[in-house]
């Protein structure tokens, strides 16, 4: 799981600091309602079929944003397709279901529970006495024994990205014959589901060079429904076809073909025939949804919501086109196990104070931010309530209560405590930095309060694995830079900065933000929408002549003779477009409590690396993944940064640098804590004393859209569920498929 973190705890606590506390304690006394992990907001999106509608055979061509580097989830360059090609052809003891929940693989397990607790916790699993390994022999004791050792973190040889729970195994044996294996833990771990999927063979796990090198570009011996055939890094694409050996339902599909195709270039390629199922960004969603015929009454996806509001009264020559371009398409839709943050960084600046951090979080008005996302893709737009799981996942409950709705009044309270103060005498400064952003049409007018980033000294690790990188742009963080930023990235100049609330705005900038309404906003690479509201503040990043709301006019806050300005970190590729509409938005929100923002623009392949990861940003928007094993895969995200050997910070993921001491103890006391509920509870009071410190803000869930050929089954939009290879396949002519989307 790829996670975030946050900055360095303030020392100063207000009074209304202390009442968030008691807010927070009335939130963890509701965690004792019946389920307030509820239910997903979006079910799954799948066009289910039974395997008797299924024809026998086929090629599914399947979109994926790249060929991956390396076969091995292990490693630190994995990405989503190593993911996917593992889950089709590795085994998994266990695997999530539709509700985020993890749930025994039949396949490979008849069994697996915690048989002694005293003195030492034992797992015993009782594996499928049929399954085996595409080379015939047993997956057996040999096989979780090699796994342990490669991931123990007890061998530097091995090459290993992650070994949160392996490090805590003291022995692997087996037990009383070659289908029983038995897990003894030196200390107590409530996550030991997380292990062993994927399952890799001992001839992969044996040897640090079979680690590190043998499973980048081939699996020579696999155990799933499938096996790999072939990577073509020419054509670009992978090759997955039927495991003759595999013991479960025999797959319907002969062949997969995972084909990495530019999500730019991905609805040509549908109108092409060249695939039949790709993850599509909302643009391309509408039009092949306007394409797709109407049926005569309304039917719901899995969200139970039209996609992309009503059909428009007359279609353009383009879209009469589309239609027949398109024709035998469908969308289906659902949310992601993965939220969109805003997030504050706390390493040093004005946010370095968390009553100023706790300011800027009663600024924001969330539920308008998810409905600005959501509701014109006609799904459930609702905030998300905890950092560490989403709804319908076993450890979620709306923690967002900690610190509080929007409130202005709360807002500008806070800001003032910290010693802002509104219209306070400002100190005009010229800085360098404003001279090196953008062309001279772009750059912020002299005398603004735009803030140079400052040098941190911070350091990031790497992620353990890269999120789904069809919906970001994100790449693996590396080390901080040394670099001083003094207004261009360390990979090239900003492509412009603007301050929300100045007067004099670039006629270009006022134009194109009417403009950025047409479009949908998106994280990184994930969309939404984003049209802008008619409304915002004087001077606010919105078209000429909008109207300002209610008592928008406020002074800007200053201290010490220095405006409160945050700097606002934005990419500038084509498919960012929508994320800085997203940005603007919320610049507004906080311009109406007296914050200015400079909105910064920077290139897409320095964004995470050079800003996110390295702490040159104030303010940014990017996303993480939430999993069913959140003591373990949140905690780097979260962890309290601690100094490192040469003096720099080490914030493992924790990009916005605020953590505490509490914290760490809760995520330590839930992973060691056996009872599930007691477990439980101790990941929601974390998760509250997460939002109390305001270093992120969760804001909405992902959404996720895919184009389908209207006879494909039990493949989409698959929400939390893990795809089940095996089942997916083609209609039988006259087959039913389950409702569409479209």
């Amino acid at each position: 799981m790829s996670h975030d973190g946050v900055a360095t705890r303030s020392v100063m606590r207000s009074v209304a600091f202390l009442c968030a506390g008691a807010l927070a304690m009335s939130v963890l006394a509701g965690c004792s309602d019946p389920d307030p992990a509820g239910k997903p907001l979006a079910g799954q999106d799948i066009a289910s079929a039974a395997r008797a509608q299924i024809a026998d055979g086929g090629t599914l061509r399947w979109a994926v944003d790249a060929v991956p580097e390396t076969l091995n989830t292990f490693q630190s360059d994995a990405d989503a397709t190593t993911t996917r090609i593992a889950q089709a052809t590795l085994p998994s003891m266990f695997r999530s279901d539709r509700t985020g929940r993890p749930e025994r693989n039949p396949s490979y397990l008849e069994s697996a529970k915690t048989v002694e607790t005293e003195p030492k916790q034992v797992v015993l699993y009782k594996l499928n006495q049929q399954a085996v390994w595409s080379d015939g022999r047993e997956i057996g004791a040999a096989d979780f024994a090699a796994q342990w050792r490669a991931l123990s973190g007890k061998d530097s040889a091995y090459w290993t990205a992650r070994n949160a729970g392996y490090d805590r195994i003291e022995k692997i044996e087996r037990g009383d014959n070659d289908l029983e294996v038995r897990v003894t833990f030196g200390r107590p771990y409530a996550d030991w589901r997380s292990l062993f999927s994927p399952l890799y063979p001992k001839e992969v796990m044996g040897t640090p060079d079979a680690f590190n090198d043998g499973a980048r570009g081939k699996l020579k011996v696999s155990a799933g429904p499938f096996v790999v055939r072939k990577i073509d890094r020419k054509d670009d694409e992978v090759r997955l076809t039927r495991n003759p050996r595999w013991w479960g339902e025999p797959a319907k599909l002969e062949e997969i073909v995972l084909r990495a195709v530019p999500r730019g270039e991905r609805a040509a390629a549908l109108a092409a025939g060249e695939l039949d199922l790709a993850e599509v960004d909302p643009t391309a969603a509408r039009r092949i949804a306007l394409a797709a015929p109407r049926p005569k009454a309304p039917t719901a996806s899995a969200s139970g919501t039209a996609l992309m509001g009503p059909p428009p009264r007359a279609l353009t020559a383009k879209q009469r086109r589309d239609q027949a371009r398109f024709r035998g398409f469908e969308v289906r839709k659902s949310l992601e196990p993965a939220y969109t943050q805003l997030a504050l960084n706390g390493g040093d600046g004005p946010l370095a104070d968390e009553r100023v951090r706790r300011g800027v979080a009663r600024a924001l008005d969330r539920e308008e931010l998810a409905k600005l996302v959501l509701s014109p893709l006609g799904l459930p737009a609702e905030p998300v309530g905890s950092h560490l799981a989403l709804s319908g996942q076993a450890a979620y409950a709306d923690s967002s209560g900690a610190i509080g709705g929007q409130d202005t009044a709360e807002a500008q309270a806070l800001l003032t405590d910290a010693g802002w103060v509104p219209g306070g005498p400002v100190k005009e400064e010229k800085k360098k930095g404003e001279e090196a952003a953008g062309s001279e049409a772009e750059k912020p007018k002299k005398g603004s309060e735009a803030e140079k980033p400052k040098k941190g000294s911070e350091k990031g690790s790497e992620k353990d694995q890269a999120k789904e990188s069809g919906k970001e742009s994100e790449e693996k963080p590396e080390k901080k830079s040394d670099k001083k930023d003094s207004g261009k990235d360390s990979e090239g100049a900003d492509d412009g900065t603007y301050v929300v609330g100045e007067d004099n705005k670039r006629d270009g900038d006022e134009s194109r933000a009417g403009e950025q309404g047409k479009h949908l906003a998106q994280d990184g690479k994930q969309y939404g929408s984003s049209q802008l509201q008619q409304g915002g503040a004087p001077g606010a990043y919105a078209p000429r002549g909008t109207a300002a709301p209610a008592g928008a006019a406020v002074r800007p806050l200053a201290k010490d003779g220095k405006a409160l300005t945050l700097r606002f970190v934005v990419p500038t590729g084509e498919g960012s477009q929508a994320l800085r509409t997203v940005a603007d938005r919320i610049a507004i929100m906080l311009e109406r409590v007296g914050i200015r923002t400079v909105i910064s623009k920077v290139a897409d392949e320095s964004y995470f690396k050079d800003h996110i990861a390295s702490g040159q940003y104030d303010l940014a928007l990017y996303s993480w993944p939430t999993s069913a094993y959140p003591a373990t895969d949140a905690r780097p995200i979260y962890a309290k940064p601690v100094p490192a050997a040469d003096g720099s910070l080490n914030v493992e993921q924790n990009y916005t640098r605020v953590g505490t001491d509490q914290v760490d103890q809760l995520f330590d006391e839930a992973i060691a804590t056996l009872d599930e509920s007691e477990s439980r509870s101790l990941i929601r009071k974390a998760d509250s004393r997460i939002w109390a410190a305001a270093g992120s803000i969760p804001l909405y869930q992902r959404p996720q859209l895919t184009a389908a050929r209207r006879d494909v089954a039990n493949a989409g939009a698959f929400g939390f569920g893990t795809p089940v290879f095996e089942d997916m396949g083609f209609l039988k002519k006259g087959a039913n498929p389950g409702p569409a989307a479209s």
